[in-house]
């Protein structure tokens, strides 16, 4: 169980004292232990510092191995540059140069370590319980009369848990949400100020103005001619192909503490978008653009103007969809553009198996952008039906062929990185009932427009659309949310071990060489979570 926003403990206490008395008062039988959430970002960054030497001394041991032959049996030892990227700087030996900063930081570990348990405990902790009813329970419970003291969830399992995010105060996360969601609506709504931006930016003119030194690429004239016609394009291509980073970013900085909330917060950023700029933006701005001056003379008639010119993008979104369908499922299938990464990596880059295989792993099924993707042919096919039917067997296919394809990779290719518990469905079932009600309002606008008189029959399918969806969320998605009572008092058919899930918690950064020294860093553990239904 996650607790945040733990209330300042009287002086003569610390907040994980403070942490274990409550629980344990009211949990006497079966609260197990708390950790409290500590501030490791220098110890982070120290022991991450230590791991890249390790490796750079595994990757440097392997190439001088390869350089030891019959006629040179001293080989060459590697060596690089202490500058950025290994560019510039002073040339050392890899080896000894990387034993040397080990054995440097290893202490300066060690004393962070220490100071972390004592001085840099937060209001936040992970409280663990025997009793997996009893975490529940604790868990959906009230705890205070004022709401920003003792914030209590269930906590994600420990693949997932976001550490940078677990301290911040819930204003502080109030906050930080409403300027996301202020700068994704700016972004999906007026999409084109950046791309005019970075267009304007992008100009020759502009590149030989800001960057000086590309003077001598510019000035040929074959590359001006080249790079005046693609390099708008392609800075937009990038722009796109970075948006699902920039907003899993903007997630992340609203204070979630999990990556599979990280990921159904972005993956809902992410459809807005693409439904807005791609579906309604295209669609509708097409049509009003070929029909500009008719709007112009007639701006009531704008509606009717739309349904007549709306059936001429049917074959764009079909041609889309086709193209989603054979391309999208061959390359998904086939896996050539990783599969040509992996060989280019395996051929200049790898030289231990560890990095073989860390080229090699496929990596999870991305939820972000593949949800996304999936919705949109969801609203697509679902809006265009009405307006060209000849897109509904190009959306079964779609849907049909990528059931198994996707069950497929699922299955036998991709590895998952954390397990949410389904958490995923209430998100795509929400986004589905809201294409289903663009698709019931895209008919009744197309059937009015063609003059049906009864056409406002139809009116009731979007109440009856809310009605269904409000059953949904009140009946079904709470169950998804938090561990039902139910369920938590099932026997399990083995007892976990509670020492075992403990230590799962504990950051790399502060967990010590030997298990049995765990209680020695009990204070530097609380950067840990459990879901209730693991214990």
């Amino acid at each position: 169980m996650l607790v945040r926003d733990v209330p300042v403990p009287p002086p003569d206490q610390t907040i994980k004292d403070s942490v274990d008395s409550y629980f344990r008062a009211l949990h006497p039988d079966t609260f197990y232990k708390a950790m409290v959430v500590t501030d490791i970002k220098k110890a982070d960054k120290i022991f991450q510092e230590i791991e890249g030497h390790k490796q750079k001394i595994a990757h440097a041991e392997a190439v001088y191995a390869e350089s030891k032959t019959t006629n040179r049996p001293e080989g060459t030892r590697p060596t690089h540059r202490t500058g950025f990227l290994g560019l510039i700087g002073k040339k050392v030996d890899t080896l000894e140069y990387c034993s040397e900063k080990i054995k440097e930081l290893l202490p300066k570990l060690e004393d962070e370590q220490k100071s972390t348990l004592s001085d840099k405990q937060q209001r936040a902790a992970f409280v663990f319980f025997n009793s997996r009813a009893a975490a529940a329970s604790a868990s959906q419970t009230l705890h205070a009369q004022m709401f920003d003291e003792w914030t209590v969830t269930e906590a994600p399992e420990p693949r997932e848990v976001i550490w940078t995010n677990l301290p911040k105060k819930i204003y502080d996360r109030q906050t930080r949400q409403t300027v996301v969601y202020l700068i994704v609506f700016v972004t999906v709504v007026f999409y084109m100020i950046p791309i005019t931006a970075i267009s304007a930016v992008t100009t020759l003119q502009k590149l030989r103005e800001k960057l000086p030194f590309l003077k001598v690429v510019v000035d040929q004239p074959l590359l001006t001619t080249v790079l005046q016609a693609y390099l708008p394009q392609i800075a937009l291509i990038v722009f796109l192909a970075l948006l699902p980073t920039l907003l899993m970013l903007l997630s992340k900085l609203e204070g979630i503490p999990s990556q599979s909330h990280l990921v159904r917060a972005a993956s809902g950023k992410y459809f807005y978008f693409i439904v807005f700029n791609v579906f309604i933006g295209y669609a509708i701005g097409s049509s009003l653009f070929s029909a500009l001056q008719d709007v112009i003379n007639n701006p009531p008639g704008i509606f009717t103007t739309l349904g007549a010119r709306l059936p001429g993008n049917a074959t764009f979104f079909l041609t889309f969809v086709a193209l989603k369908f054979f391309v999208g499922y061959g390359l998904e299938l086939s896996r050539l553009v990783p599969l040509i990464i992996f060989h280019l990596k395996r051929k200049y880059l790898c030289k231990t198996e560890d990095e073989v295989r860390a080229a090699w792993a496929p990596g999870d099924l991305g939820y972000n952008t593949r949800v996304p993707n999936d919705m949109l042919i969801v609203t697509v096919v679902l809006c265009y039906s009405v307006i060209a039917p000849l897109i509904l067997p190009f959306g079964v296919a779609y849907f049909a062929l990528g059931w198994l394809i996707a069950k497929n990779q699922v299955l036998r290719v991709y590895v998952p990185s954390y397990e949410s518990n389904g958490r995923m469905w209430p998100h795509m079932h929400t986004r589905i009932i809201a294409a289903l009600m663009v698709y019931q309002a895209t008919m009744i606008g197309i059937i009015t427009a063609k003059r049906f008189y009864y056409s406002t029959i139809l009116f009731p399918l979007l109440a009856i659309s809310l009605i269904f969806a409000y059953t949904c969320h009140t009946r079904f998605y709470p169950a998804f949310a938090k561990t039902p009572l139910e369920v938590a008092s099932q026997q399990l058919k083995e007892t976990p071990n509670m020492s075992t899930i403990y230590t799962a918690y504990i950051p790399p950064c502060l967990k010590p060489e030997k298990l049995e020294d765990v209680e020695v860093f009990e204070d530097a553990q609380s950067r840990t979570t459990s879901r209730a239904p693991s214990f």
